[in-house]
């Protein structure tokens, strides 16, 4: 392995994982505040991938500007989600419940999308589509910054709205301690609903981000659904401070992995990962401590 290959291997796993840290920052939310398992995440972003693709095929704007459109619906969808399905179920089976409620949702996006887009694949054509930029001798496309830009952003928006703001320390309260949240009156079912729709306007971003970069059908999302799940296990149910750090080292594991091994089985990297967790701290490897911090 040359240094040049070496060093582009590391920046790109560098946006790679900057990129997995925003499509798995939802996840966390929804297990964080609820204990949902949130399997319709991922439909979620190629739903918001496909409006992104089709607001630039009407348009002919760069699919960036639906962000001011996606992020809005997304967050109102997840409100209503909460409020009308998942605060229906009850509380001592929720977590397995929502994994097939959600199971169901998932299905109904794809089945949505393939019949009113087909399944042939997609791509957005961006004029700055095959723009690269070199950096000591490793080629970095624009888009991948790009993209990587825009997880950076949303991930500090987050991280500023849950530290500094009345519904972040709410939000907080609740993942940490709920019933302690309620004595001191905190609304905890209003502040579940407005966390879910968090989540969903980061897929909103997230799923945005996605599509600048890839090609998008109805079931793609069954491709990201397996790694989510890894990196929030690996980071810590609930911490997305862990989330974050998980999704760094498992994206640069898996840029890295990708020269000798080859795409496909660099991606079984996450699922390694999975149940190493499992098997040595099955509440992550860095929930724990991060979880107090924030």
């Amino acid at each position: 392995m040359t240094g040049s290959l070496l060093l582009q291997s590391l920046v790109l796993g560098v946006l790679l994982g900057g990129l997995y840290a925003l499509l798995a920052a939802g996840l966390t939310l929804y297990f964080g505040v609820m204990r949902v398992v949130m399997i319709a995440h991922s439909a979620f972003l190629i739903l918001a991938a496909y409006l992104a693709w089709y607001f630039s095929q009407q348009t002919g704007l760069d699919p960036l500007l639906s962000l001011v459109f996606t992020v809005p619906l997304f967050f109102g969808v997840g409100v209503v989600m909460q409020r009308l399905l998942i605060s229906r179920l009850r509380p001592a089976t929720l977590t397995m419940m929502s994994v097939l409620l959600t199971f169901s949702v998932a299905l109904v996006i794809e089945g949505t999308l393939g019949f009113l887009f087909g399944g042939t694949h997609r791509r957005i054509q961006l004029p700055y589509a095959g723009t690269s930029f070199e950096i000591f001798g490793a080629n970095i496309a624009l888009v991948k910054l790009i993209a990587f830009g825009l997880a950076a952003i949303a991930l500090a928006g987050l991280y500023v709205l849950l530290k500094f703001t009345p519904l972040g320390q709410a939000l907080r309260a609740t993942i940490q301690h709920p019933e302690a949240a309620q004595l001191v009156g905190i609304n905890t079912d209003r502040v579940a609903g407005y966390g879910f729709g968090l989540g969903l306007a980061t897929a909103a971003i997230g799923g945005t981000a996605l599509a600048l970069d890839s090609t998008i059908y109805p079931s793609l999302h069954w491709h990201w659904i397996g790694p989510l799940m890894a990196i929030i296990v690996v980071g810590g149910l609930g911490s997305i401070p862990g989330a974050a750090i998980a999704a760094m080292a498992l994206g640069l594991g898996q840029s890295l992995l990708q020269i000798p091994l080859g795409t496909t089985w660099a991606q079984t990297f996450f699922y390694l990962a999975l149940f190493a967790t499992l098997m040595l701290h099955p509440q992550g490897f860095f929930g724990d401590r991060l979880a107090q911090r924030f």
